[in-house]
């Protein structure tokens, strides 16, 4: 049925691509609506001081599927660019370069630490630990404590704000692709992607906008700023579902077949008319999501380092990530200047949330001196944003509340919902335009092909975070 028409909601990687996939392949007739004024959600990017900055630290993974590379690729041109990985990790007050490298890591790290991960080892060898369910259990059993406490188990609890014992172990699965010895010694050989990302010239939001742009100029009808407030069964025969649509004080209704939905699971229940079962709203209440303050300092030199990203996981500092966005690209303009992105994991109105411009500003130059690098310069400006769903927190039976949600939405007729917002997934930017090609693989003839769809949930289980 050429004549299907989806709505699709959210404007990120996974709603824009499928939005470029079903007018490629003719299947739909599609409407996107984005509530922000941007596309690319947390994956989008933004003009300031001269510069295109992104929400953090963003790289398009080698691990992304050659289909979907392609495309990106006749899409971008030469805004598109292969570049070699220089980032470093500051571990028991010594710089590693990152990706780990062997050599590195025996040069740097104290002789204790080192005694320690051996002796770790040889324990793994001859005695099986028991994994257990936690994030703690999994990776004590699997890397022992040496590099448990003094690396994976503070960063834990500055990412996700909780103790790594309250964790659950999916969250170890998914989250430490280097989550046993073998899996350790393999990234220490030879880095995933051979140590290389790809980049985009105008941010890592360029690849949302690639994908809307493509699909606009296939007929796709992509609305920034409107966002969907409600949806109920249809009032048109014909149709399946009614999106109402705000911007402004202005609403409108729009008819469809099928809703593609990639906002959070929890968001959308609440959108229902007539309302979600009291089951289901009580089990949006308890899934959690981290937010996330995004520091941006300008200072007035042409490159703070050579280094693209420096992670922090020690206590001692507040920030998680400081990322210099010129070097992703390898730009040298703006002359005289660069900014610098601070990333501060937080929880919605918290101290670090509510904070003042400038007192953030202060914050991160304090954590830049104490982790010895410090601004070379006073800062000519600071920006700062705030994102409320930055990762999923996945404790300790969180999946429970997320299956009453996921079984719900799968018993709505013609909903899909996918992306990493919706299905509460911590994945990568690949990962959700995977989902999206995989949804318009499993539409056929106007029809969602459930049992292929389900084929595809099971390959997206074993999806394990690129950092």
């Amino acid at each position: 049925m050429r004549d299907t028409h989806i709505v699709v909601l959210g404007g990120g990687p996974a709603g824009c691509g499928a939005a470029y996939q079903l007018r490629r392949t003719r299947k739909a007739r599609v409407t996107l609506l984005e509530r922000g004024c941007s596309l690319g959600g947390n994956a989008g990017s933004f003009n300031w001081g001269n510069q295109w900055l992104d929400y953090g630290s963003h790289r398009l993974h080698h691990a992304v599927d050659p289909e979907i590379l392609t495309d990106i690729r006749q899409m971008l041109g030469e805004d598109f660019r292969d570049r070699e990985r220089h980032g470093r990790i500051r571990l028991r007050g010594q710089w590693l370069h990152f990706p780990i490298q062997t050599v590195d890591l025996l040069r740097r790290l104290d002789k204790r630490f080192a005694f320690g991960m051996a002796a770790d080892m040889l324990k793994r060898r001859f005695a099986r630990a028991n994994e257990g369910d936690t994030f703690a259990s999994v990776l004590l059993a699997n890397l022992g404590p040496t590099m448990c406490q003094n690396f994976y188990f503070p960063y834990a609890r500055k990412l996700w704000g909780r103790d790594p014992e309250v964790l659950s172990g999916i969250q170890a699965r998914k989250r430490v692709s280097a989550g046993s010895f073998g899996k350790l010694l393999k990234r220490l050989i030879k880095p995933p992607g051979g140590g290389h990302f790809y980049y985009m010239r105008k941010g890592y939001g360029q690849i949302s906008t690639a994908y809307a742009d493509s699909a606009r100029a296939l007929g796709a009808d992509i609305l920034t700023g409107w966002g969907a407030s409600r949806i109920e069964p249809a009032k048109e025969s014909g149709f399946k579902w009614t999106v109402s649509a705000t911007r402004n004080g202005e609403t409108r209704e729009i008819h469809a077949h099928h809703v593609w939905s990639t906002i959070p699971i929890t968001v959308l229940a609440k959108m229902m008319t007539p309302a979600a079962p009291q089951r289901v709203l009580e089990a949006a209440q308890q899934i959690d999501f981290r937010a996330m303050v995004l520091v941006y300092l300008q200072l007035p030199v042409d490159r703070f380092t050579s280094t693209d990203a420096h992670y922090f996981p020690e206590a001692n500092v507040r920030v998680t990530r400081l990322s210099e966005p010129k070097n992703y690209f390898g730009l040298s303009e703006p002359g005289g200047t660069t900014v610098l992105c601070g990333e501060y994991p937080c929880a919605i109105g918290d101290e670090l949330w509510s904070a003042s411009d400038d007192d953030l500003a202060a914050i991160m130059l304090l954590d830049m001196e104490t982790a010895g690098i410090p601004a070379p310069k006073a800062p000519l400006d600071v920006h700062v944003r705030r994102l409320g769903q930055a990762y999923p927190i996945y404790v300790n039976g969180y999946e429970k509340p997320f299956g009453v949600l996921d079984d719900w939405a799968a018993s709505q007729p013609n909903l899909l919902v996918y992306g990493r917002q919706g299905l509460f997934a911590h994945d990568n930017t690949h990962h959700a335009l995977y989902m999206a090609y995989c949804a318009v693989d499993s539409l056929r003839d106007g029809r969602f092909d459930v049992g292929q769809w389900a084929k595809h949930r099971q390959a997206f289980a074993s999806h394990v975070v690129e950092d």
